[in-house]
C-alpha cells in the first residue's frame, strides 16, 4: 500500500488479475465459483485461487475474496469448506454481507481479515462501529453516502477500523445494489441479484401501458428512443482523488469484475497515477484523465459524493471508442516485441500503445513477421504470437489498441 491508501482493483479471472497488478493495484478482489456477487464472470476454481494468491504475494499485492451473497440454507451448508480453502490459500481478506457468513468466517478462516460488503449498507458510524466490535477490520461503505457523511463516519469510528469506498465504475439504481427486479422480471429465482446472478433489468427500455388498453405502449419521453428511467450513470471520481484521501478513506475501490482485462488495466493505471499525484501534491497529468474515457463506459457522474448523480435517460449504451488488438508478451531494449493477437489489424494502420507507466504512444503499424520469421502484413488468428518492431522498449502486458 502506497501513501497510506490502498488502490483496490477488480479481478474477474487470472488475466484481469495480472493486468490489475501490472498497472499498479495494491490489492485485488476476486471470487470463487460460488458465494460471489458476479456469477457470470470467469471467477476462480480452487486451484486457480491458490495460483492467484501466490502471484499476488510475489508482487506484494493483497487478495480480497468476495463471499458477499445472501446464501440460502443449502448454500450456507457448503460455506465452511470454502472458507477453509481461503484460510489455507492465505488470502488477505474475505468480503461478507451476511451475518451468518461473517460468523462462519471467524470460525473457519480465523487468520483472514473480515471486510463488510457494501451489500450490508453501512451508512452511519454506529453501524460501522458495531461491525468493528464484532471483529470486522474494514467496512465497505454504502454507495449512497456523500463525502461529508464519510468524513463524519471517519471522525466517529476507531482509527484502526478501515473504510473503503467505490470510486469508479457501474452503479445500481437499487439501494446498495439490493434489488428484487431481476427475480421478478425473469420469473426465475436463479436470477437473484443478491445471489450474484442479476439480469440487469434496470438497463431495459421501458414504456407506459394503460390497464384497459393492453398491447398499447406509450412512450414516456419526447424523442422516441425508449425510456431508460432506471439506468444509472457510471461513477468516475478520478478528478477528486485528493478529496477522497483527505476524507479518511483507507481504500479506493474500482468496480468491474465482469469487465475486460483492458478495463482493469487502464482504469487501475489511471487511478494509480491519480493517487500518486495527489499524495505528492501535484496536479494529475490530463492524459490519465483521458484514459478513463477510452474504456467502455456509460455517461460518467461523481456518484453520490456531491449530491444526487441524476439519471441518463436517452439510452443504456456503453461508449466504446477503442478496440484492443494485441497484448505485448515481451520486448527487448531495441523495441523488438512479441505480441499476442486479440483483434485483426494490418500494417499501415494507425495504432496506439499504452502500458504500465507508459504514456500513450501513437504510431503506424509496420510490417510484422511470424515467429518463424516470415513477413506478416495482417495477423488474423486470435491468440497467435508474432513479432513487431516498436518505436521504443515497453514492458510486458502493454496494450496495443486502435480507435474504432
Amino acid at each position: 500500500m502506497r501513501h497510506g491508501i490502498e488502490l483496490l482493483a477488480p479481478a474477474g479471472d487470472m488475466e484481469r488479475l495480472c493486468m490489475a497488478v501490472a498497472y499498479g493495484a495494491d490489492a485485488v478482489y476476486l471470487a470463487g465459483t460460488s458465494f460471489g456477487m458476479r456469477a457470470f464472470t470467469g471467477n476462480f476454481q480452487p486451484s486457480e485461487l491458490y495460483e492467484a494468491v501466490r502471484y499476488c504475494k510475489a508482487h506484494n499485492v493483497a487478495t480480497h475474496v468476495t463471499v458477499n451473497t445472501m446464501p440460502r440454507n443449502e448454500e450456507i451448508a457448503r460455506l465452511p469448506a470454502w472458507l477453509e480453502t481461503l484460510e489455507d490459500a492465505g488470502v488477505t481478506a474475505v468480503i461478507v454481507a451476511d451475518l451468518g457468513a461473517f460468523r462462519l468466517a471467524e470460525r473457519y478462516a480465523p487468520h483472514v481479515q473480515r471486510h463488510i460488503s457494501t451489500q450490508a449498507s453501512v451508512s452511519n458510524y454506529v453501524t460501522a462501529g458495531a461491525w468493528y466490535d464484532m471483529g470486522a477490520s474494514r467496512v465497505i461503505l454504502a454507495r449512497e453516502l456523500s463525502l461529508a457523511e464519510i468524513r463524519e463516519i471517519r471522525a466517529h469510528v476507531p482509527k484502526d477500523l478501515e473504510l473503503e469506498a467505490f470510486v469508479h465504475g457501474a452503479m445500481c439504481v437499487s439501494y446498495s445494489g439490493r434489488c428484487l427486479l431481476s427475480n421478478y422480471m425473469t420469473n426465475d429465482a436463479r436470477r437473484d441479484s443478491s445471489r450474484g446472478a442479476c439480469a440487469q433489468p434496470c438497463r431495459y427500455s421501458y414504456a407506459l401501458m394503460e390497464e384497459k388498453r393492453p398491447g398499447e405502449y406509450f412512450p414516456i419521453e419526447e424523442d422516441g428512443k425508449g425510456s431508460y428511467i432506471l439506468s444509472s450513470r457510471d461513477m468516475c471520481m478520478i478528478d477528486h482523488v485528493g478529496e477522497l484521501m483527505d476524507a479518511g478513506l483507507n481504500s479506493l475501490k474500482i468496480e468491474g469484475r465482469a469487465k475486460s482485462a483492458y478495463y482493469a488495466a487502464l482504469v487501475t493505471g489511471a487511478y494509480r497515477h491519480a493517487i500518486d499525484a495527489a499524495a505528492a501534491g501535484e496536479p494529475l497529468n490530463p492524459v490519465w484523465r483521458d484514459e478513463v474515457e477510452k474504456v467502455s463506459h456509460r455517461h460518467y457522474s461523481t456518484g453520490f459524493y456531491y449530491g444526487d448523480p441524476g439519471q441518463y435517460y436517452q439510452d443504456d449504451r456503453y461508449m466504446r471508442n477503442f478496440q484492443v488488438v494485441a497484448i505485448c508478451q515481451s520486448c527487448d531494449g531495441d523495441g523488438n516485441a512479441v505480441f499476442s493477437l486479440r483483434n485483426k489489424y494490418r500494417a499501415g494502420e494507425r495504432v496506439e500503445l499504452i502500458g504500465p507507466d507508459i504514456l500513450p504512444m501513437a504510431f503506424t503499424a509496420p510490417m510484422m513477421e511470424t515467429m518463424e520469421g516470415e513477413p506478416l502484413e495482417e495477423p488474423r488468428t486470435p491468440q497467435m504470437l508474432y513479432r513487431m518492431k516498436l518505436p521504443r522498449q515497453v514492458p510486458p502486458l502493454s496494450i496495443l489498441r486502435r480507435e474504432t
